[in-house]
């Protein structure tokens, strides 16, 4: 039997850089509970370090943590990797360090990268800037999370910056991502325009850097179970199963 889920598909938390010192996992939970968010994805810049406490916390709390992070590629594009096995997350964080472009940190100008328990208690601070780029092509990045298992997904498409459509000018129409992701700020004129649900199965997330942001751009999936294995078939529109961002729908019916 097929259930509806609600997930915020993009949230960051104290280990990135432009993320509010609020964004402890304790308050991250606490914060989706509130607002009824079914799946939470854990996506630092460039790291997956503070997924384990979130998903520990979730697990406890009742709500499903994919943990991930939002990669930034070689030509500067913004991307969302998920998983849900700690071993991919852990090998993809080895990966990560490899090719992550070396730039030291100024906690001052750019902010702290640290990343806590679930008492907040500082367990690492992460040295190099963690919002500079990989030295890994979009499709070198595709090819890793995918190896892993993972979901890849472009982030904020519709953005001016960071974004396929920005860096690249178009979503190339043979982008081997599972979906695209859309900001907030998307709206269903400029999806129609552009054709991006024509392109891949569009999915939402907050981006949230404060707590209060968390849950504005939800994405609902119809699946059986809350694991990443379901939300691929849902992708797909297998057996019923579906996503749809539920703002979009809401405000406009099919885009179709």
């Amino acid at each position: 039997m097929l259930k509806e889920f609600r997930a915020d598909l993009h949230v960051h938390t104290v280990l990135s850089p432009c993320g509010s010192l609020e964004m402890s996992p304790v308050r991250i939970i606490s914060e989706a509970k509130k607002k009824h968010i079914d799946i939470l994805a854990v996506t630092d810049h460039n790291s997956t370090r503070q997924c384990r406490v979130l998903m520990e916390l979730g697990q406890e709390a009742g709500i499903t943590v994919w943990g991930g992070a939002e990669i930034n590629t070689r030509e500067e594009v913004h991307c969302l990797a998920l998983f849900d096995r700690m071993e991919a997350l852990e090998e993809f964080q080895l990966w990560l360090d490899r090719w992550l472009v070396k730039i030291e940190n100024n906690p001052d100008f750019f902010g702290d990268q640290v990343w806590v328990d679930v008492e907040d208690n500082i367990l690492g601070e992460e040295k190099y800037l963690l919002i500079a780029s990989l030295d890994r092509s979009l499709e070198q990045c595709i090819d890793e999370v995918h190896r892993l298992g993972g979901v890849f997904a472009p982030a904020h498409v519709d953005r001016s910056s960071n974004s396929l459509s920005s860096q690249l000018g178009f979503v190339p129409p043979d982008i081997r991502a599972d979906a695209i992701e859309v900001s907030p700020n998307a709206t269903p004129e400029m999806i129609k325009k552009h054709g991006w649900d024509k392109i891949k199965p569009l999915i939402a997330g907050s981006d949230a850097h404060q707590p209060e942001r968390l849950g504005v751009n939800i994405t609902t999936v119809m699946m059986k179970n809350s694991s990443l294995n379901e939300f691929k078939k849902a992708l797909k529109g297998m057996d019923g199963r579906s996503v749809m961002v539920e703002r979009l729908q809401r405000n406009s019916g099919d885009l179709t």
